[in-house]
């Protein structure tokens, strides 16, 4: 572990060099499928979210197209699965992963275990099933090795400072490496720290994660930044907060009848948005 992230450290100054451009340009007969899954019905609920997750502009920077093989990191409740499944089409494989619960205490293995159990009645709870018959879940201990090789893009929203500060890093990489084809790609969102904050804030523990840290944890592990976008940044997000990225909306912890408003106004956070491709 020493050894990556000392290759981590050195990795910092490729940043600058990078081009913003997505992965690759969306036919338009793409485009309309992708607005037409986010303005699903089914949606609803989610649609409150929309203005600051993006997900048009974010899965189209991400190169993601119908009949692809995606994995999604940790769906929780699934916002970005309803948009996800649908659009993959019936030749696409929707693929749900979870980190690796050997190591964790009972409650959190009862929280973050079991996915490939869990998951179907969340699909059909969910009425995707009918849209997308190919469905896989999987914590990284009970990895299924026909996944080998076969996926195309593997996307991790707003876990990877969770995967940082819970120690579920390094079998995350290695399973997702193994996972993907060659040249495949992983698109990731997270709370960003600003690059002069104290460890304590950048640490995964706040919510929040500088972007130079992330991309070189991404070089150590053998992917290349290909792209970054600031789609989903919010100049407003002061990241100061006492209870971290969670004062801020949708969570809201924390908050008063005095300060409700206040977060209400800033919005979700300030992100980024990376791209990588895996390298050989």
């Amino acid at each position: 572990m020493k050894s990556i992230l000392l290759a981590a450290l050195a990795a910092i100054p490729a940043v600058a060099t990078v081009s913003s451009a997505p992965a690759a340009a969306h036919s338009s007969e793409h485009g309309v499928a992708l607005e037409r899954a986010v303005a699903d019905p089914r949606r609803e609920a989610d649609r409150v979210r929309d203005p600051y997750r993006h997900p048009v502009e974010t899965l189209e920077f991400f190169g993601v197209e119908p009949g692809m093989t995606v994995v999604d990191y940790l769906p929780a409740g699934g916002w970005f699965t309803r948009i996800i499944a649908p659009y993959l089409g019936a030749q696409g494989h929707y693929i749900a992963m979870g980190p690796d619960v050997r190591a964790m205490d009972a409650r959190m293995q009862g929280f973050m275990g079991g996915l490939a159990e869990k998951f179907p009645g969340q699909v059909q709870q969910w009425n995707l099933g009918a849209d997308v018959p190919r469905f896989t879940a999987f914590n990284a201990d009970a990895y299924p090795e026909a996944l080998d090789g076969t996926v195309d893009r593997v996307l991790i929203f707003r876990e990877l400072h969770n995967q940082l500060r819970f120690g579920w890093l390094h079998n995350d990489m290695l399973t997702i490496r193994r996972m993907l084809k060659p040249g495949g790609m992983v698109g990731i969102t997270d709370h960003r720290a600003n690059e002069d904050a104290p460890f304590s804030q950048t640490d995964g523990s706040k919510g929040y994660i500088r972007q130079s840290d992330a991309i070189a944890l991404f070089d150590a592990y053998g992917f290349d930044l290909v792209g970054m976008s600031d789609v989903n940044a919010n100049p407003k997000d002061t990241k100061d907060y006492e209870r971290g990225v969670w004062a801020l909306p949708p969570g809201l912890a924390g908050a008063t009848d005095d300060t409700r408003a206040t977060m209400q106004a800033i919005g979700e956070s300030d992100r980024m948005t990376l791209l990588f491709r895996k390298r050989d």
